[in-house]
């Protein structure tokens, strides 16, 4: 609740106890937090943007094209296994990040848009989401139920057919299901397009979790 309206970033994610864990599904569903006693309970806001890192595998280096990986199988899947299935849906984002070659390290020429760039971006897009739910208690795609998506985020056939076709393939559950049109909204807010194409669809697909659970 401290980190209401902010980030909750939770480094070595399956290092937590694994109650820890789990009680996370209340706050990242309802965005609250219930702390019952014997004489009562009370309820806190806890509307979070949560960041969790994890490593590839116990050792760190699975995947790594300089580094061999001293784990075995049964190590490797257990360590993914400390993320239930429950959880690893209520996150939208899964993205795996390389390691930094020494060379880029140091250059002093920097990659990619600078930071300037990818704010104007974001306010464009927190604006078209401002614009879209003006009438609403809604404040950002993420908070939209499954009737708000039906509402706010209407699908072309083509675009619909490609988002069945994935979910099947991919088995999304009904909250990823939805979870991938709210992603798919963002990523068009950011291009500056009013509606979401396959384009979209396909990317946010990009985001489920490659891990086992």
């Amino acid at each position: 609740t401290l980190a209401h309206r902010g980030v909750l970033f939770m480094d070595e994610f399956p290092e937590f106890d694994k109650r820890v864990l789990e009680a996370l599904r209340q706050p990242l569903e309802d965005r609250v937090i219930s702390v019952s006693r014997a004489k009562g309970s009370i309820t806190y806001p806890a509307n979070i943007l949560l960041i969790g890192s994890m490593n590839p595998c116990p050792c760190g280096n699975l995947g790594n094209p300089l580094k061999e990986c001293v784990c075995n199988p049964y190590q490797v899947e257990r360590y993914a296994r400390k993320i239930s299935g429950p959880i690893t849906d209520r996150i939208d984002l899964w993205v795996d990040v390389d390691p930094v070659e020494h060379e880029k390290l140091a250059a002093d020429v920097p990659t990619g848009d600078s930071s300037r760039v990818i704010q104007q971006r974001v306010r464009k897009a927190r604006a078209a989401q401002e614009k879209r739910f003006a009438k609403t208690r809604i404040t950002t795609n993420s908070e939209m139920s499954p009737r708000d998506i039906s509402t706010f985020c209407v699908l072309a056939p083509s675009v619909r057919a490609t988002l069945t076709s994935a979910a099947k393939t991919y088995n999304l559950s009904a909250r990823a299901y939805h979870r991938v049109i709210k992603i798919a909204r963002t990523i068009a807010d950011l291009e500056g397009s009013e509606e979401i194409g396959e384009n979209h669809i396909l990317e946010a697909v990009q985001y489920r979790p490659k891990i086992k659970t």
